[in-house]
């Protein structure tokens, strides 16, 4: 029986901007029950204060890896390296192949399922050679939003440390300022296939558009957006901050030719603002 902390509670008390008390603490304790582990690392917030905490507990026992697929934006997997290089964190990229699986590519309620499945299939082979476990940078947050890769996390015995040391989004984003990490104020990422339209096909050129898009409104000054496709790729509907909505107006022609020209044939801005998951509201729509 592991002698794991228990998770903190979400009331912990902290300063004000600063990382729950006894976070860093409670993270290494965790990371010391692992004899090695292999982080499923992206680049972002989350994975990356796990990748670097690992490193520092575990030294040459803590691999990062990152998955790379259409569904990962060449930005994010720029980013990613940059992180491991400036931490000399150990660093391998691996070729996921959730692109070439129907299931995936038919984008039901379950698709992340099937590419964290995808995801464990390429990290499997690493973590056995190190006799290692996976690490998902999962926080207290992601427990309660529709998430199928979960569960496909816990019928491989990934583990989560970020939850074992009871720390949600913004404690993580605490902790990683009080580091001194770079990602502890990056915009969350989710991969790009998170943009189509439940029952929509995920392709490769869909994928394209909504990257290409998604880069062109952030020249444009919107660095949080998103590119939601769809009908079929067709239509982008364009979420941006509520605040930013009057600008985004202000530049329609520029926003609409910088879409039009990633592709699409629509161009939408969404008036209820920028809202992570919105795409989970047609989730009631599809056959359970």
């Amino acid at each position: 029986m592991s002698d794991r902390p228990a998770p903190a509670d979400r009331t912990t008390a902290n300063a004000p901007d600063g990382a729950p008390d006894g976070a860093l603490e409670r993270l290494t304790a965790r990371l010391r029950e692992e004899s090695a582990i292999v982080v499923a690392y992206s680049g972002g917030a989350d994975s990356a204060l796990l990748a670097f905490a690992a490193a520092r507990v575990l030294g040459t026992r803590a691999l990062a890896v990152t998955a790379v697929s259409p569904s990962l934006a060449a930005s994010e997997r720029t980013a990613a390296r940059d992180f491991a290089r400036r931490h000399a964190l150990a660093h391998l990229e691996v070729c996921t192949d959730e692109a070439d699986r129907p299931e995936y590519a038919a984008n039901g309620r379950d698709r992340c399922y099937h590419c964290k499945s995808a995801l464990f299939d390429a990290l499997a082979p690493l973590a056995a050679a190190m006799g290692a476990r996976i690490a998902l940078g999962t926080n207290l947050d992601d427990l309660g939003d529709h998430r199928p890769g979960q569960r496909a996390a816990a019928e491989r015995g990934a583990v989560t440390p970020l939850v074992d040391a009871g720390l949600t989004k913004a404690g993580v984003r605490a902790l990683s300022r009080e580091l001194g990490l770079v990602t502890a104020d990056k915009p969350a990422a989710p991969c790009l296939a998170s943009r189509v339209s439940y029952g929509d096909p995920v392709t490769p050129e869909v994928l394209r558009r909504i990257e290409t898009a998604e880069a062109a409104l952030r020249d444009l000054g919107f660095p949080v957006c998103r590119v939601r496709a769809h009908a079929g790729g067709t239509l982008a509907r364009i979420e941006v901050p509520q605040a930013e909505i009057p600008r985004a107006c202000d530049l329609r022609e520029r926003v609409d030719a910088a879409v039009r020209g990633a592709g699409f044939t629509f161009c939408s801005l969404d008036l209820s603002g920028f809202a992570s998951g919105r795409l989970n509201a047609l989730l009631p729509l599809l056959p359970s």
